[in-house]
């Protein structure tokens, strides 16, 4: 008899499960696995998260998404990084306040480990996010990362996609269900556990009762299995991330070539920040703040007074959130993936990456032999982590700002709200720059270039004076800059822009040889 999973919920989470265990486990095969997936319509898509990372195209690629249908159907856009807008300085105070968290990691020239040389002033008065690579240069020119000729998923440069959410969902449904995906339109009327505590069945108001070998809880907050059935607590982090709220608009383009960001624009506020995403036809932006430190109306407010004049009529729509995570996330033959499993914040798109992840898991680990517990000891070992360290990940950018115009940047410098994992790194790098001793390839799902971005984007001093003596390189690094900046130029020079390259897709796939548009 063939093995069964049922994931109950869909919206981007649930659909991305579905669609990539299907291809992983054989869904479409006499001896692979067949999955069930049941939702409500009863029950909307959240449809916030609009940004992903690099390895997004991983999962489109292996669930069978084609990139020009992702850039039709869901407004997808081109993702190059994050840009981060007054979070070192209070607005007004000191030097234009802006770094970059790009995708592309840093030079390393055949070898040659560049930030040292940096750190020494070989790399002039450029930031680091600047001198290391050629995409800072490129997203600032609003340009996109690869040719029209170049294939699906493949550039030069290294990105991800901002697109709709909604939409998002609805083309991995479709893919889902051609990948051999078995779909139910139903509400969920209760779930049963067997004596031992292990789901039993699940029962909906249509199809009767379901059963399955493996569970996923994929019904968002509510988390309906693994919270409400189960009962495996949830652990709050609003002593670490301190916004809970957030409230968010969509804002339709002046005209129809005006050009496309090619970061997430991530903008400091008095109590919290503003994302700003591009997308083909619109942008959607929205306040993330904590209830804590200001009030529904005020962020309102600080949301409008950023849309101005264009947004004043616009609809806003809000959401309430806990920071944390659960840390037993694969319970008996149940398995949290998404929003029930946890969630940070926008900031810096984990939400999605961490569906990607469980995904992934799964996969290796599905139980075929019958050992849950074999391998929910290491999914959640695993998966634990990997919250642990996205958690010092996102307070980085919170804990090392000089901003002390309120009370809640006053709060996020508090040595108290600073995790002791992050304290002990943050020791580390006062005398050497994160390497690869402090990032573990197999549970941080930020790279140690992606630590470096943000550290020295807010302005940290690593002291290297007494190691200084030891560097012999320092001409080779000064070549190695001056061909970053020659890669930008060119980068700037010949490819398309952002708009260019999505307007491209709306007649024609990736990988035909044709000029770039």
């Amino acid at each position: 008899m063939r093995k069964q999973i049922l994931i109950v919920g869909g919206g981007t989470a649930g659909w991305l499960t579905a669609g990539y265990l299907a291809k992983r486990l054989g869904a479409d095969l006499p001896g692979g696995v067949a999955i069930t997936l049941v939702e409500s319509h009863d029950i909307g898509v959240l449809g916030v998260g609009e940004g992903t990372f690099p390895t997004i195209r991983r999962t489109l690629a292996t669930i069978g998404i084609d990139e020009a249908d992702l850039v039709r159907r869901c407004g997808a856009t081109f993702k190059q990084g994050a840009k981060f807008v007054n979070w070192r300085n209070v607005p007004g105070e000191g030097a234009t306040d802006h770094y970059s968290h790009p995708f592309q990691v840093a030079d390393s020239s055949g070898g040659l480990e560049l930030l040292p040389y940096w750190l020494l002033g070989e790399g002039g008065t450029e930031n680091w996010d600047e001198v290391s690579n050629p995409q800072k240069k490129a997203a600032d020119a609003r340009r996109a990362p690869k040719l029209p000729s170049h294939e699906d998923y493949v550039g030069p440069l290294n990105y991800a996609f901002h697109f709709d959410a909604i939409a998002l969902a609805g083309l991995l449904r479709e893919q889902g269900i051609a990948n051999g995906v078995r779909h139910l339109i139903d509400t969920v009327t209760q779930v049963s556990l067997d004596a031992d505590g292990a789901i039993d069945s699940v029962s909906t108001e249509r199809n009767g009762s379901l059963t399955a070998d493996l569970y996923v809880d994929c019904t968002g907050f509510r988390a309906e299995l693994i919270g409400k059935a189960m009962n495996i607590p949830f652990r709050s982090c609003r002593d670490v991330l301190f916004c809970d709220r957030a409230v968010a608009a969509q804002l339709p383009y002046t005209g129809e070539r005006d050009p496309i960001a090619s970061y997430t624009i991530s903008t400091a506020q008095q109590a919290g920040w503003t994302w700003d995403i591009g997308l083909d036809r619109r942008r959607g932006i929205g306040h993330v703040y904590s209830s804590d430190h200001t009030d529904d109306e005020a962020a309102e407010r600080v949301l409008r007074g950023y849309l101005g004049a264009a947004g004043a009529d616009a609809e806003v729509r809000r959401f309430k959130f806990d920071a944390g995570y659960r840390e037993t996330n694969w319970h008996k033959n149940c398995v949290a993936v998404g929003l029930s499993s946890g969630f940070f914040e926008p900031l810096e798109a984990t939400g999605i990456a961490f569906a990607e992840v469980s995904a992934g898991m799964i996969a290796n680990l599905f139980p075929w032999g019958g050992d849950y517990e074999t391998s929910a000891r290491q999914f959640n070992l695993n998966l634990r982590r990997r919250y642990e360290r996205a958690l010092d990940f996102i307070k980085l950018h919170y804990c090392i700002s000089e901003r002390r115009d309120t009370e809640f940047w006053r709060d996020n410098v508090a040595a108290a709200s600073i995790p002791d994992s992050l304290h002990e790194m943050l020791d580390r790098w006062r005398y050497r720059w994160p390497n690869e001793l402090d990032i573990d390839a197999q549970i941080d799902i930020f790279t140690e270039p992606s630590w470096q971005y943000v550290l020295y984007g807010m302005g940290w001093k690593t002291d290297l004076s007494a190691k200084a003596g030891s560097l012999r390189y320092h001409e080779d690094a000064r070549r190695a800059f001056a061909e970053v900046r020659r890669q930008a130029d060119y980068a700037i020079a010949n490819l398309p822009s952002n708009r260019d390259l999505v307007e491209y897709a709306r007649s024609h796939r990736f990988g035909q040889r044709r000029a770039a548009a």
